[in-house]
């Protein structure tokens, strides 16, 4: 058996989109189709406003610019996250300083965040780790007591909820990912949900290239003019209508992904009673959306013994990320305290076979592969 990690789910009605897309007339940015999203979006979660842009990479350069982050400005965040959460703000010059996570969810410690602010300090980006909520009520404290911003890198959390809060709609500014690994995909894409009201008309100011053209189009102004700083951030509506195709089916996606989930939840349980593995940890305030399942091993040496025994039974799992402060590009540039539970979950997560198509007889045979791992060879 061939187990990838990841099958992108493609329905053949995406093609009817596409040609409807091509037929249009134009497939530059800020089409019918991305109208289309925008709305789906504002609409299902009551974002104030969405813009859809190239990938979440995107989204969270625009947020960079939308906290007008300057020289020298200091932005916390995690270690333990994708490197495009760091290079946003790296980008406007700011400094990154990196905070562990907690010891049972690997997102950020709110204590870490109070200790690390500064008089310098001016965002906090909070990313929701495969789609387990951060403690927003605590971090957005931590944020209005010292006059912070809060950006959401939501990458795995479309759906995903704070109590009854959808994450990336609590923060001032929310990033999502439609990456071909994510809950709903477009190959590529992202999202930048703007809830804070300053930031609302700036926002598509920066998403058209520093232009009020997207006002122009509306017959708001009678031409469009270059009126700020700004980049070509809004993807190709042929993108988007494949992001339609997906929204088209949302529900249907985000039943089946739960389900998955919940299938090697259940099942790799008698693993974890007998303290050979640990399952994803879901805080009482958090809820599953089905972006990805992981497990943590032990150690490093155990964790990477089981990938190599996968890979050998035609399993592709995964681990996760490295940390970003011992990363070759910064490490010579980190003079904070170590990040012990940012190295640990490094050195430790395992992510298994995630997508829409996985049966349950390729989840059985995955976690009898597992425990098989676990399970010493019978002598004669």
């Amino acid at each position: 058996m061939n187990i990838p990690f990841n099958k992108p789910y493609i329905p053949l009605s995406s093609l009817k989109y596409q040609i409807l897309a091509a037929l249009s007339g134009t497939i530059a940015g800020n089409g019918k189709y991305t109208r289309l999203c925008h709305r789906f979006f504002e609409e299902q979660f009551g974002f104030p406003k969405v813009l859809l842009t190239t990938s979440c990479t995107d989204a969270l350069e625009m947020a960079a610019i939308l906290c007008d982050i300057q020289p020298g400005d200091e932005v916390i965040l995690p270690s333990f996250s994708f490197m495009s959460t760091a290079n946003a703000f790296l980008l406007r010059g700011a400094n990154v300083v990196f905070a562990d996570t907690l010891e049972d969810v690997p997102n950020i410690d709110p204590a870490q965040i109070e200790r690390l602010i500064t008089p310098k300090t001016r965002v906090i980006v909070v990313p929701h780790y495969s789609g387990l909520a951060c403690e927003m009520d605590r971090i957005m404290e931590l944020a209005e007591q010292h006059n912070l911003l809060v950006v959401e890198d939501a990458a795995h959390a479309v759906q995903s909820y704070y109590k009854d809060e959808p994450l990336g709609s609590i923060g001032h500014l929310g990033t999502f990912s439609f990456h071909e690994t994510k809950n709903i995909i477009s190959g590529e894409g992202g999202m930048l949900a703007v809830n804070h009201e300053p930031f609302l008309d700036r926002a598509e100011i920066i998403w058209e290239k520093g232009t009020n053209r997207a006002a122009f189009h509306r017959g708001e102004v009678d031409k469009y003019e270059w009126i700020d700083i700004g980049s070509s951030f809004l993807p190709s509506d042929a993108i988007a209508a494949l992001l339609y195709t997906q929204i088209k089916r949302f529900r249907k996606i985000q039943r089946r992904r739960k389900w998955i989930w919940w299938e090697y939840h259940e099942q790799l349980a008698p693993l974890e009673e007998r303290g050979s593995l640990k399952r994803p940890v879901i805080p009482e305030h958090a809820t599953v959306n089905g972006n990805m399942f992981f497990i943590t091993l032990p150690n490093r040496s155990q964790r990477d013994a089981l990938l190599d025994h996968l890979r050998k039974a035609g399993i592709q799992a995964l681990f996760h990320y490295f940390p970003l402060h011992t990363s070759p590009y910064f490490k010579d540039k980190y003079n904070g305290p170590e990040l012990p539970n940012t190295q640990r979950f490094s050195d430790t997560i395992l992510r298994l076979p995630f997508y829409h198509s996985l049966k349950k007889r390729e989840i059985k045979y995955i976690v009898k592969k597992i425990s098989d791992f676990f399970t010493p060879p019978q002598t004669p």
